[in-house]
């Protein structure tokens, strides 16, 4: 048919799409195609029809076997969309999983996509190796058989790194028991083998040159409990030889690159350039990789697997000892060469010998002879140089082969389980897979051989499979015939096989390649049509492989199987002081890498060459001991459920996301995919249930269903659609069709809707035609309409433009002849104004000058008389001096005769004597009154500190009152009312006064910076709440462990020193949680200092603290100063006190005791002043009141209490009765009928009894003990949902009790508890914190499984499935686990259900509303969380459809809240990512500006969840509008792909002040038979 799509071959692509340019019909010898290119071509029929293309809507299918023509170049186009289009590297092809290496790290192996991937059915989600992982362990769980998963590929298409991402999906959803994990230990193996099984080659720079079985042991709850390693055919001759551009193994290079450590010094190594045995390939360095950092981890491993340290030192050792014995110098002499021999000097012998601990002389003299048995006699031969080297390379590859067993036997030990045996194991096999190069040897020989073993057990079961599915539908099929490779098995391990020829030359004297080349040709050529001899060589032979066609060398075909090392240097090697090297080389060691289990043999990887006979084990070669092995693989395998990952290379050139289609199909075909497709299209490729199938091909159905089932309306369907009955059957529960027959009825239901469709748009089109002539016709009715109105409205405005006209012409000529007047008017006025002041200003200036001139004659005159009265002045004065100095004169004389009289001097020193004791006396005064102020400055102290311990206690209590509620402030009178309200005014005006400081100080930018402080310290609160709220559930579930493993070892009658052994391991629990427990809070205590206050959000506290502050230091300076000053007062006292007027020394002078009484008043002013200053100080303590006006009543001095005899109203509760009272009212099981919190209420009374009774000690153990009996009863109904809420409501009535009576609540109404309440309050929080995350838990594990189905797959609006759904989403895989038949199937009804049970629940306990939208918000983060990731990871949900189902289902669950008052707690905000996620599915995405709304509508979602949502959804060539735009939003948005669903929010427990108790007031039920205690 015109148009139809085919592939056709291509030398360059493998295969490219044409489409047919005209029909086809039987005869025609040419076919007309146009290729994708736009190229015609015409192609000649000569060996069958092109395959046929698949329909658009199986494009990037994630299983191979759905396709509807299965064929080569369908498997390749579809890895190829799916691989570069969608950045999928995982497809499924029937059983197997085909992983192709991206060469690139991938976000798709977090711990968050391990649990969107637990316990979810392989059909469900989008192929992965989690999921081939969680389907192994699931069936292990569910059947209890043992699993195997295969996973094989060339070198460098990722086969280590899947296996290791199987054991890390193991180790985490089978986490150990025990504290030391095993699984640990598991992953710890990885590094090691990589180490000493890895090198790089020439296609990867990690090649394992080892295969590897690991088998993982798991108990009786499906956790791990051991594990064993099984190793395959260790590449040995990479040792001693590497091709170019390849490496050694990655330990030697991590040697070297340490060798500068001061532990390997002693190895004596250089760089890797260095030595013989690593610089042959001249490549010594991986780009990206640091050796000195890998060996680092390779120790680390070896730590962790108990390896000590000077037994890792050993093991370098030998390794050094290895590269020094490949740079020993073997040098030849005689005639001929045929002798060799070393130098004694030889510094790498001498450092080889040292390293092992061997004698160097003996190692030089057996490395360049060997010892012959010849007629008895036992003779010593030279070798020739060549034979010495040969010698020495073999004993290095013996050395590191036996260390390798010696390493995995060690492994193995550290991975053996302590406990019990494994009751099922899960096998990882890392195997070679099929190579082919230009040179093919004996490893080519030995890995093909396996590959064949492995596709035949491959394909066997993949026919079993089949053959199980049509018989549990009840198919009358026919057997499949598949292409057994059993001849080329047969050819290789059968009688007389290639195998067998083999070790028949090995034991001949002579045996030689050519020869056994020549058996090769007589016994095979003309017998096996797989065997063929090639034209130009008689050296080698072809094998026709299932995979391929491959020629291999002959040469050394023999050295290798044989794998000769002589006696003697063995010999040696067992005398070594080395205990580790003694042990490597002893007679009885058990079984090396290929048959560690079963074949035991003192040489496991070769014979020994000596002169004495050989025993019959020594004989085994290699290739025996391999195909011993690998039958054991194959039992092991075939007695196990085998799951098969193929790993794909895509390229040659390790570049990302480069696909090569040549080398995809040469592996597709050596990996065994396409051989699984031919089988699968062999039978019936293709199946669907009934229901599916229905709700997709309905609409084929020429007539409405019947009343029949649905299974007889689609058998009649078919046989309408298909006529041939051959291309179709019926089974029980499913259809099955032919290949192609999918594609078929997929083309008649596009043709029935395109139909429908035309249909639908032609009467559509013609009601829109009908409708648009109508509203033309009513459009020209209105335009006349409005037209003709328009024409008279337009005549009626030119009449009234006229008259208007008329009238302004009028106005206007009025206007012009009025202003000329007026201007006229104004210009005459103006005139006569200016000549009126212009005479005015005339006459003025007249005035003026007249004036001036009579003033000058006056001044004139004036100045003229006040001369001559100066002058005559003069002339007095003088006169006057002469006289007066005259009798001056006379007066002095006489002063100096009346000086020298002695009756005057008496008279003076008499007044001074007078003046010496008023001094004397001050200075008593003075000294008195220091000594008086010393003591009123002790006297301030004192008051000083008290003052300062009552502020303190103020504060404390105001802090308390924030907890409880503010009590009612006592009547006061009118008198201190008013002394109240001036003291308030006069400190607010202070506090204003201050305020006004602070703000010139402080500007706004320190609001703005205490804000950010206060949002950061809240984002720090909320972050150490969770880490201590998950240290305290990681604690509970530790605990749990261990009750576990208590019961277990109970059952088992364990005995008393392992119990002891398990109490002292709880015991340690317990310390290292308290001590975790304790460094967090001490943490928390260092960054949030004095804070507690912040939760409250009340500023007037913070200003009381910094208040409090101040007044400390402003006590605490000026007692400073006061300390400081002390002294020196009381020296200057001192002084005072001895100046007398006896005792007054003579050297001072009067002069300098006036000197010190100034400063000794000085002293006293500033004494004075200071007092005053501290008096003022101590009196700022009424700020106390101002605070309290803000945050509570106010409080005076400390109230006094009623005694403890006075309390009444309490229950007495004898203490041989605490046992009854706690299994009664706890324990038993009649705590839910009670009332409302009454197990804490009689508890708390019986507490305070005990505690007013003077026994605090009783008190304090009867609350232990009742908190330790809710533990018990919390962890007895560990899945009860109402008896959780019950003990979560008594355990924080109990704890808000005991802070509303402690000593630090500050309330003055009651008697408070004398002990100490801290340790039971934070003992009591942690228990509120378990019984919530167990209330939590109950519902997440009873909502788990309901989560995905309910809210993305639950059909709740009727026949939206059937519109338009994905062909990948109607269909299930084969092998999945159908769901069971008569289940209720999942729904949002069943969902809001759980969800009402919680509710229902804390609304029985009341418990507090911000408690209940915490707990929602936690509920509604795991549904979105795990419904988010399922969307993301499956093709089959991103349509628009799904999308609209998903919103709907939201609505349901936001109504749901809102109904019950739960949307204000951040539980409706949290359904925001999976609510724009629907939106992303539903919205319009075709052009540029539907791209920016769905950037700005998806402003949730991550950048990397918007591109996995649209790569899945939208086809390429829409995809890269919204790359650009994804792009810029990338670098704002955080880089997330799943959300963790392990994530625990902080929970906040709201605080209350209960009422006060009272015994009267309970009504204790008579069930309780609590009747002993009595009422006081």
């Amino acid at each position: 048919i015109v148009g139809a799509c085919v592939w056709v071959p291509d030398p360059e692509d493998v295969w490219v799409s044409a489409r047919l340019l005209r029909d086809f019909c039987p005869g025609d010898e040419q076919l007309q195609l146009e290729l994708s290119d736009g190229r015609v071509r015409l192609i000649t029929q000569t060996s069958g029809l092109p395959p046929l293309g698949n329909p658009d809507i199986l494009e990037g299918e994630n299983d191979l076997t759905a396709l509807s023509f299965l064929h080569e170049p369908a498997v390749l186009h579809n890895l190829h969309v799916r691989f570069l289009d969608y950045n999928s590297i995982y497809t499924y092809c029937g059983i197997v999983l085909v992983a192709i290496n991206p060469y690139e790290q991938l976000p798709i192996y977090g711990e968050e996509v391990i649990d969107a991937y637990s316990g979810q059915d392989m059909a469900d989600m989008e192929p992965h190796v989690f999921s081939v992982a969680e389907e192994a362990y699931r069936t292990m769980t569910r059947e209890e058989t043992n699993q195997s998963i295969i996973i094989s590929g060339e070198s460098g298409s990722g086969k280590t790194v899947s296996a290791k991402f199987t054991m890390r999906y193991f180790a985490v959803v089978g986490g150990a028991v025990q504290q030391t994990s095993v699984e640990d230990r598991v992953l710890a193996s990885n590094p090691i083998m990589e180490a000493i099984g890895n090198a790089k080659t020439t296609r990867n720079d990690n090649s394992s040159r080892f295969g590897k079985y690991i088998e993982i042991g798991f108990g009786q709850n499906g956790d791990i409990i051991g594990a064993n390693m099984r190793t395959y055919l260790l590449e040995k001759s990479r040792v001693v030889f590497q091709a170019p551009m390849e490496r050694n193994y990655h330990i030697f290079y991590q040697l070297c690159a340490s060798r500068d450590l001061p532990e390997m010094r002693a190895l004596k190594l250089g760089p890797a350039e260095h030595f013989r045995y690593t610089n042959q390939g001249e490549e010594t360095q991986i780009p990206g990789t640091d050796d000195a950092v890998e060996l680092d981890r390779t120790r680390n491993a070896f730590t962790i697997l108990g390896v000590q340290s000077d037994q890792q030192m050993e093991l370098y050792q030998i390794l050094a000892a290895v590269l020094h014995l490949g740079n020993v110098k073997i040098q030849a002499s005689g005639r001929g060469g045929d002798r060799s021999y070393i130098d004694a000097d030889d510094r790498s012998l001498a450092l080889f010998s040292k390293l092992l601990g061997v004698e160097c002389a003996q190692m030089a003299h057996w490395l360049c002879h060997r010892r012959l048995a010849v007629g008895g006699e036992m003779l010593v031969k030279p070798m020739s140089g060549q034979q010495a080297s040969d010698a020495r390379d073999a004993l290095a590859k013996h050395i590191y082969g036996q260390l390798f067993t010696w390493t995995v036997l060690r492994l193995n030990a550290a991975l053996q389980g302590q406990r019990e045996q494994p009751k099922s194991f899960i096998g990882v096999l890392d195997i070679y897979g099929f190579e082919t190069f230009d040179r093919n040897s004996f490893e080519q020989f030995c890995i093909n051989y396996a590959n064949e073993k492995l596709q035949q057990q491959f394909n066997r079961h993949v026919f079993q499979l089949e053959q199980e599915e049509y018989m549990r539908e009840e198919l009358p099929w026919r057997r499949i015939e598949f292409s057994d490779n059993q001849p080329c098995i047969t050819l290789l391990e059968g009688p007389l096989g290639l195998l067998d020829l083999l070790d028949e030359e090995c034991r001949m004297p002579k045996g030689s390649d050519e020869n056994w080349a020549q058996k090769l040709y007589d016994q095979h050529l003309t017998r096996s049509a797989h065997f063929r001899k090639p034209r130009m060589s008689n050296t080698a032979f072809i094998i026709l492989h299932f995979a391929d066609t491959v020629q291999y060398e002959c040469e050394g075909f023999l050295d290798k199987n044989r794998d000769t090392v002589f006696e003697e240097p063995i010999n040696i090697m067992k005398a070594s002081q080395s205990e580790l090297v003694a042990e490597l080389f002893q007679q009885g060691a058990a079984g090396g890498a290929l048959t560690l289990l079963t074949l035991k043999s003192s040489i496991p990887n070769g014979s020994l060459r000596s002169g004495k006979r050989p025993h019959r084990e020594h004989k085994l070669t290699v290739g025996f001991q391999f195909r011993q092995s690998l039958q054991l693989l194959m039992d092991t395998l075939n007695s196990t459920t085998p799951h098969y990952i193929r790993c794909i290379k895509p390229n040659d050139l390790k570049k990302p996301f480069e696909f090569d289609p040549k080398r995809i199909v040469q592996q597709l075909r050596a990996c065994g995919v396409l051989e699984t497709i031919r089988i699968s299209a062999a039978g019936y490729p293709s199946r669907w249930t009934y229901e599916d199938f229905f709700s997709r091909y309905r609409v084929l159905l020429r007539q409405s269903p019947g009343q029949g089932t649905i299974k007889t309306d689609c058998q009649r369907a078919l046989q309408e659609l298909i006529p041939d009955s051959e291309l179709y059957c019926f089974g029980k529960t499913k259809v099955f069709f032919r290949a192609g027959q999918v594609a078929v009825l997929e083309k008649l239901r596009g043709e029935r809707l395109h139909a429908a469709v035309v249909t639908i748009q032609s009467r559509v089109k013609g009601w829109m035609a009908r409708r648009r002539y109508l509203h033309i016709c009513w459009a020209v009715l209105t335009l006349q309409r409005y037209t003709r109105g328009r024409l008279v409205r337009r005549l009626a405005h030119t009449l009234r433009y006229t008259h208007a006209a008329l009238v302004v012409q009028k106005t206007y000529r009025m206007l012009v002849v009025r202003q000329l007047y007026l201007m006229i008017r104004e210009a005459t006025i103006t005139i006569q104004a200016y000549i009126r002041g212009m005479l005015a200003r005339r006459a003025y200036r007249e005035l003026l000058q007249q004036r001036a001139a009579i003033l000058l004659q006056a001044t004139v005159r004036g100045w003229l008389q006040r001369r001559a009265f100066g002058r005559i002045r003069a002339a007095v004065v003088l006169l006057q001096c002469c006289v007066r100095r005259q009798a001056a004169r006379k007066e002095l004389r006489k002063l100096r005769a009346e000086a020298r009289s002695v009756e005057k001097y008496r008279e003076l020193n008499k007044g001074m004597e007078v003046k010496l004791m008023q001094l004397q006396l001050r200075a008593d005064h003075q000294a008195r009154e220091s000594a008086s102020l010393r003591e009123m400055l002790h006297t301030e102290r004192e008051a000083h500190v008290s003052e300062l311990e009552q502020l303190r206690a103020a504060l404390r209590k105001l802090e308390a009152q924030l907890q409880v509620k503010p009590q009612k402030t006592p009547a006061v009178s009118v008198k201190e009312e008013e002394e109240r309200q001036r003291t308030e005014e006069r400190h607010a005006s202070d506090v204003l006064r201050l305020t006004q400081k602070l703000c010139v100080y402080f500007p706004e930018r320190m609001a703005q910076a205490i804000s950010n402080a206060g949002a950061s310290m809240k984002a720090e609160l909320e972050e150490e709440r969770r880490r201590y709220q998950g240290l305290l559930r990681e604690f509970t579930r530790l605990e749990q462990r261990y009750e576990n493993l208590r019961d277990m070892s109970a059952l088992a009658e364990v005995p008393t020193c392992q119990q002891k052994q398990h109490k002292s391991e709880k015991i340690r629990l317990r310390i290292k949680i308290v001590l975790i427990g304790q460094s967090t809070c001490a943490n928390t205590k260092k960054g949030f200092p004095s804070r507690r206050w912040c939760l409250s959000g009340t500023i007037t506290v913070e200003f009381s603290t910094v208040l409090v502050r101040f007044l400390e230091e402003q006590i605490r300076s000026q007692g400073a100063q006061c300390r400081e000053n002390l002294p020196a007062l009381s020296v200057h006292a001192d002084c005072y006190t001895l100046f007398g007027s006896r005792e007054f020394p003579t050297c001072v002078s009067v002069q300098e005791l006036m000197e010190q009484l100034e400063v000794r008043d000085l002293e006293c002013w500033r004494l004075r002043k200071e007092l005053k200053d501290l008096r003022h100080t101590v009196t700022l303590r009424n700020y106390e009141i101002q605070l309290r006006s803000f945050v509570g009543p106010a409080v005076a001095s400390p109230p006094l209490q009623a005694k403890a005899g006075d309390v009444t109203g309490l229950l007495e509760c004898k203490k041989r009765d605490e046992g009854r009272l706690i299994k009664n009212l706890i324990t038993a099981s009649l705590a839910a009928s009670l009332p409302l919190g009454l197990p804490a209420q009689v508890l708390f009374l019986c507490v305070r009894q005990a505690d007013c009774s003077g026994e605090p000690t009783r008190a304090h153990a009867l609350c232990s003990t009742s908190i330790a009996a809710i533990k018990a009863s919390l962890k007895t109904h560990c899945s009860d949902l109402i008896m959780t809420a019950l003990w979560l409501k008594n355990s924080c009535l109990l704890a808000d009790l005991l802070s509303q009576y402690s000593t630090q609540s500050g309330l003055d109404n009651f008697v408070p508890l004398t002990f100490n309440t801290s340790e039971l309050n934070r003992t009591l929080s942690d228990l509120c914190i378990q019984a919530y995350q167990q209330l939590l838990s109950i519902t997440e594990s009873r909502l788990q499984s309901l989560i995905v189905p309910a809210v993305l797959e639950t059909e709740t609006i009727p026949g939206l499935s059937g519109s338009g759904s994905k062909l990948v989403g109607s269909r299930r895989r084969t092998g999945s686990d159908p769901r069971a038949a008569g289940a209720e199937a999942p729904s949002m009804v069943m969902v809001l259900r759980e969800m009402s049970a919680l509710h229902t629940a804390m609304n029985q306990q009341e418990l507090p509303i911000r408690l209940q939208e915490q707990a929602f918000r936690q509920i509604t983060y795991l549904l979105v969380a795990t419904a988010l990731n399922s969307l993301i990871l499956r093709k089959d949900l991103c349509c628009w459809n799904c999308g609209l189902q998903t919103r709907y289902n939201l609505s349901l669950l936001e109504d749901w809240l809102r109904a019950r008052g739960l949307q204000e707690g951040g539980a409706v905000a949290t359904l925001e990512p999976l609510i724009q996620a629907a939106q992303l599915l539903q919205m319009s995405k075709n052009s540029d500006a539907d791209a920016k709304a769905l950037v700005q509508t998806c402003h949730v979602l991550s950048t990397q969840q918007v591109g996995a949502l649209l790569q899945m959804f939208l086809v390429s060539d829409r995809m890269y509008m919204l790359q650009g735009l994804l792009k810029e939003r990338s670098g704002v948005m955080q880089s997330y792909l799943l959300l963790d669903v392990r994530r625990v929010f902080p929970v906040i427990f709201p605080r209350h002040t209960p009422p006060l108790l009272n015994a009267e007031q309970l009504a204790i039920p008579e069930c309780l038979k609590i009747s002993f205690l009595r009422k006081t």
